[in-house]
């Protein structure tokens, strides 16, 4: 029997809901918790259980590895937000106005580690590849976030560097959630490249 999105929104908001984070000091631990709760369509852990769910029925092994994502990518928000001194996200004080930089920053380094325990967790067959994937996006992440700084002392930008920018920024997230939910279904290395490219490029779409 397949699984309806909403009833794997509401595991994903779950898993969310029961992980365990430190308590104090409450300063670096609120934070997280605020942005966490803050909402969001929870798309990126979303689109690893429905790769996950193409080749496997019981979606549960891949709940945690997609909270993972979720983890990173309001990391990411949170910093963004430093750097690009907004005063709201999704409506409400973003953790540097509600707090402070300082708390932000330290808070969204902790959102890096937890991301590496949840994947932890992994079987060990599963550990090294996710690890080298994650690992790739993550740095193609930070790329893409300098170029888009750099865009600020640009007069001009060319649509191709701007493509490329949100490539790197935001495609390659979500490609990799889906490349993500292929490893953990065991699937074969041309299967998953197929499935990353796929949605590398439906991200770009999204993204403009």
């Amino acid at each position: 029997m397949k699984t309806s999105i909403p009833q794997l929104l509401a595991s994903i908001e779950s898993a969310i809901n029961h992980l365990q984070l430190g308590q104090q000091p409450a300063q670096l631990y609120d934070p997280i918790r605020y942005i966490m709760n803050l909402g969001g369509k929870r798309l990126r852990p979303l689109l690893t259980l429905l790769s996950y769910s193409l080749f496997k029925e019981q979606y549960e092994p891949a709940v945690k590895p997609a909270v993972a994502v979720e983890f990173f990518h309001n990391f990411t928000l949170m910093h963004d937000d430093i750097m690009d001194e907004a005063p709201l996200r999704r409506g409400k004080d973003t953790v540097h106005q509600k707090w402070n930089k300082n708390v932000a920053i330290l808070s969204g380094d902790v959102m890096v580690i937890q991301v590496y325990n949840l994947l932890l967790d992994l079987e060990d067959r599963h550990l090294k590849p996710v690890l080298e994937v994650f690992n790739q996006c993550a740095i193609q992440v930070c790329e893409g976030q300098q170029i888009d700084m750099m865009f600020e002392d640009n007069d001009e930008v060319s649509e191709s560097d701007y493509l490329e920018m949100i490539s790197l920024k935001t495609a390659t997230l979500l490609g990799f959630c889906m490349e993500l939910g292929g490893i953990l279904a065991d699937v074969k290395r041309d299967t998953k490249k197929k499935i990353e490219r796929l949605w590398h490029k439906i991200g770009n779409r999204l993204s403009t």
